[in-house]
């Protein structure tokens, strides 16, 4: 894992983010944001991307900015956080059996990448979820990380319906063994998203407690 995040944050690859990031103020993290969370995790969380005064600040993702407060706060109900809040790498924030990280690993300007950056950024995707062996629930905030992850799942031998992106949307997904992991669409937890009542806490909230429920077999959804 040292190796995996060593390489990440020396990343280079895409000019337009390289730029971006390297233009906010000394202060910040200006790197390729790496994951936050435990190697064996049950649960993986993909977002797009790191926040430019979020994660690109602070240097972990979904960390001091409000999308990153929702998130903690829908974790600490569940159980997999121990405190409801996300501010700085050293908060004492700890999370449980959940991997956080993102489609693309640098905050892209209008948090929008381009379609190269995403693709490029995949290939370090491919690499976390070949190294999250533990892995039996993976959740996408949005369709850029529900195609994200669905690319990557097909490129490594996964068989995966084709489903688009809603929230609340549940697959399931066959690896190459022939076991079974599941996959949840939920809209991102973003200010914009939750001020709108397109998303509210309490349907965040709901997400986590269907994988919990999935990870430890007490609900079965075929």
């Amino acid at each position: 894992m040292e190796n995996f995040i060593s390489r990440l944050i020396s990343c280079n690859k895409c000019p337009r983010l390289t730029q971006y990031r390297n233009s906010f103020p000394d202060n910040y993290w200006k790197k390729p944001v790496p994951p936050n969370g435990e190697i064996n995790a049950e649960i993986v969380i993909i977002g797009l991307a790191p926040a430019a005064n979020g994660g690109n600040r602070t240097g972990r993702m979904f960390t001091g900015d409000e999308s990153s407060n929702n998130l903690t706060n829908a974790l600490y109900a569940v159980g997999f956080a121990n405190q409801p809040f996300s501010i700085s790498k050293d908060d004492g924030l700890k999370v449980f059996r959940v991997y956080i990280t993102s489609a693309v690993k640098c905050a892209p300007p209008q948090n929008k990448p381009n379609k190269d950056e995403i693709i490029n950024c995949s290939t370090f995707l491919e690499e976390e979820v070949r190294m999250l062996e533990n892995a039996k629930v993976y959740i996408a905030f949005g369709k850029v990380a529900w195609d994200s992850i669905i690319y990557v799942f097909k490129k490594i031998g996964y068989s995966v319906p084709n489903v688009k992106f809603y929230h609340g949307a549940l697959v399931k997904v066959t690896k190459p063994d022939m076991s079974i992991i599941w996959l949840i669409g939920s809209y991102h937890p973003s200010p914009r998203n939750m001020k709108t009542g397109r998303l509210t806490m309490n349907m965040l909230v709901e997400i986590f407690s269907t994988a919990k429920k999935l990870v430890s077999n007490k609900e079965r959804i075929t």
